[in-house]
């Protein structure tokens, strides 16, 4: 069902619907018709009527929260409006256009914030892009938005774009938001503030009533793991939408929740969480420190205390990791006690799966004993809600942390559903899915097999406009009926759940013709290896599987490089098994046959759980140095980028199937 406004095409924004005749478009100003259900609870709203009408219901209440000089420095809901406002007047003034690009790198803060919906409230597009971009990533960015403003963090981030500026013919101004600049033509913040502060709301009020819901107003880059990463046109409406189905699903309380910016916001994992689900709710959100997924999180949950949590997988690992290490120093009764409490966790939210919701003597004391330390040790003493998105995540670590009373709630979404399409419940029958759908939008699989498995398919109001400028890449993902085909192979039982077994491009098909899907397999191998940091199938196309391990070693606090040295845990499971070694090359190198044959226990455990002989693992090497963002084998989102890999160890792979 579309939805028109009856409205003249102006003057009524930016709440307004514009008319349109098409469900996508490729078109920097196209508009497209809305995908409300009938009996639908929600009215279209803006973005810039969204901060609005928060602004008035809770304008004294803290929005932001961040450090200053070692100090947390509050923004009321009232100054965090104004202080868009005042970004977008200045954003006008610089020369921003309707429909161009406001690109921004950098770390989360109020100004990247303020930046985001400044360009939206201007008339302009929000568009982030990764820190860890190179100088071509950046540039294509900048091109594809036709940006006019670069917004950058401090000088390292400034030097990508002053290479390139000369190539840029649209770009206007460049912003520097942390420090004072010291190239000639750079403006810092308070220029910014300054030139916005002297505009008239005259220009801008002009504008924001000319802008409707059906516009797109950010574009969201995918992360490129297959090529140059497509501009995906997200309108006002798949936002707001999106947030107001995660905060209902959730029934989180408005004016009362706390969350955690620190993932990347130029993913949209972390935009529809942090600025909008936020906003949504009037919550207060924390800014984590730049170092964040280095070590210092943990400070700013214990200062925060969350309500809620997202955390991609590795960001679960990490916890899981420090926690394991912390159990190991224990002494005897104390790890009695610890494996004791975690059997009662785990068979409390099993339980829960068979619809016994019941709390056991053993259960409310050990949650007074141990889960209430291990949460307010982390900060999590009050959360209630503990999500985790943007890529697969293992079931063994799933039930770990029900063990713990820490319950992870799955999500699943893609940019092209401008965030969430499902999320999963801790009492949720099925502990390896991703949850039913959220209300109000649709799933089917299209072109079952015989098992129900086939591409998920998704509809509703939430699904992208198209991509920008290309219009038979926009073609190809969304159907005549304006289904997007996600890509991701699933199945959904007969009470709604979905599973995701694989990714259609990521599917290997062996020589015999079986299809098989990596990640399920590569979560099983490194289950059983907790040593391992990486897992890479291979067996497209060939006659048996092989796989690809990288142990886990020290990073780069700087450059996320990873170091020779192995971490304590791997050093301490080397040692059990009489092996001295402490680094990945010396290992690597002297093929001790003790760890070797441990290797191959842990890939046997993990072929017990294949379901044809066709799946199981025949061969496997460990790697010289493990993936990461610097070497370029992880995408931002740390997906591995299959590709990459393939090709860098491709010598490797072949002596898998020498003979």
């Amino acid at each position: 069902m579309s939805f028109e406004s009856s409205k003249p095409a102006e003057n009524y924004g930016p709440d307004q619907v514009l008319p349109a005749s098409q469900m996508y478009t490729s078109e920097a100003n196209g508009r497209v018709t809305l995908r409300i259900h009938a009996g639908s609870d929600n009215t279209p709203i803006s973005v810039p009527g969204l901060l609005t009408k928060s602004a008035e219901k809770y304008g004294d209440l803290t929005a932001l929260n961040y450090k200053s000089d070692n100090k947390w420095v509050k923004v009321t809901y009232k100054e965090y409006e104004q202080n868009v406002r005042t970004v977008a007047k200045a954003f006008i003034k610089l020369g921003l256009e309707r429909f161009h690009g406001v690109c921004i790198i950098g770390f989360n803060s109020p100004e990247w914030f303020y930046s985001d919906l400044g360009a939206i409230y201007a008339g302009g597009f929000a568009a982030g892009m990764y820190t860890t971009n190179l100088v071509d990533a950046c540039l294509h960015c900048l091109e594809t938005s036709k940006a006019n403003i670069a917004v950058v963090e401090d000088n390292k981030q400034l030097e990508k774009i002053l290479s390139i500026k000369s190539r840029l013919p649209h770009l206007k101004a460049i912003i520097q938001y942390e420090g004072k600049p010291t190239e000639e033509g750079v403006l810092s913040w308070e220029d910014v503030m300054r030139i916005g502060s002297a505009e008239s709301d005259d220009k801008l009020n002009a504008i924001l009533k000319t802008m409707g819901v059906n516009e797109c107003c950010t574009l969201v880059f995918t992360s490129g793991t297959e090529g140059a990463s497509k501009a995906v046109m997200v309108s006002h409406d798949n936002l707001t939408y999106n947030a107001y189905m995660i905060t209902k699903f959730l029934s989180l309380s408005d004016g009362a929740e706390v969350l955690v910016s620190y993932l990347p916001l130029s993913h949209v994992a972390a935009q529809i969480t942090d600025i909008y689900s936020a906003i949504t709710l009037g919550a207060q959100v924390y800014f984590g420190e730049k170092d964040a997924l280095k070590g210092s999180l943990v400070n700013t949950l214990q200062a925060a205390r969350p309500t809620a949590f997202l955390g991609v997988p590795r960001v679960w690992e990490k916890i899981n990791e420090k926690l394991v290490s912390i159990g190991r120093k224990s002494g005897s009764l104390k790890k009695y006690i610890a494996d004791w409490a975690k059997e009662v966790g785990l068979n409390h939210y099993e339980d829960a799966m068979k619809g016994i919701e019941r709390e056991t003597y053993s259960y409310k004391f050990f949650r007074w004993l141990i889960y209430s330390r291990i949460k307010s040790a982390i900060g999590f003493d009050r959360c209630k809600y503990f999500i985790s998105a943007a890529a697969p995540i293992s079931v063994e670590l799933k039930r770990y942390f029900m063990s713990l009373d820490i319950p992870l709630c799955e999500a699943f979404g893609m940019s092209e559903c401008g965030g969430a399409h499902t999320l999963s419940n801790p009492s949720d029958e099925n502990v390896a899915g991703v949850g039913k759908t959220l209300i109000g939008v649709s799933s089917k699989i299209d072109k079952p097999d015989k098992d129900g498995n086939g591409e998920l398919c998704i509809y509703g109001r939430h699904v992208f406009m198209g991509y920008l400028n290309l219009a038979e890449k926009t073609r190809e993902t969304l159907d005549t009926e304006g289904w997007l085909h996600s890509g991701d192979i699933a199945q959904i039982d007969d009470k709604g759940y979905i599973t995701i077994t694989g990714r259609i491009k990521e599917l290997l098909i062996t020589a015999g013709g079986e299809n098989i899907p990596p990640v399920l397999i590569e979560n099983n191998v490194k289950a059983s290896l907790p040593v391992v940091s990486n897992a890479f199938l291979i067996g497209d196309k060939r006659k048996f599987l092989s796989i690809l391990l990288s142990l886990k070693c020290e990073v780069n606090a700087e450059t996320s490089e990873p170091f020779d040295t192995l971490t304590p845990e791997v050093i301490s499971w080397l040692s059990s098994l009489n092996c001295k070694f402490t680094k990945v090359s010396e290992v690597v190198a002297n093929k001790p046959k003790e760890v070797f044959d441990a290797i191959q226990k842990g890939i046997d455990a993990a072929n017990k759980k294949a379901i044809s002989n066709a799946q199981k693992i025949q061969k496997f090497s460990l790697l010289p140095v493990d993936f990461s963002l610097a070497t370029g084998e992880l995408g931002p989102t740390l997906k591995i980028k299959r590709p990459v890999v393939n090709e860098k160890y491709k010598d490797l792979i072949e002596e898998f199937y020498k003979d």
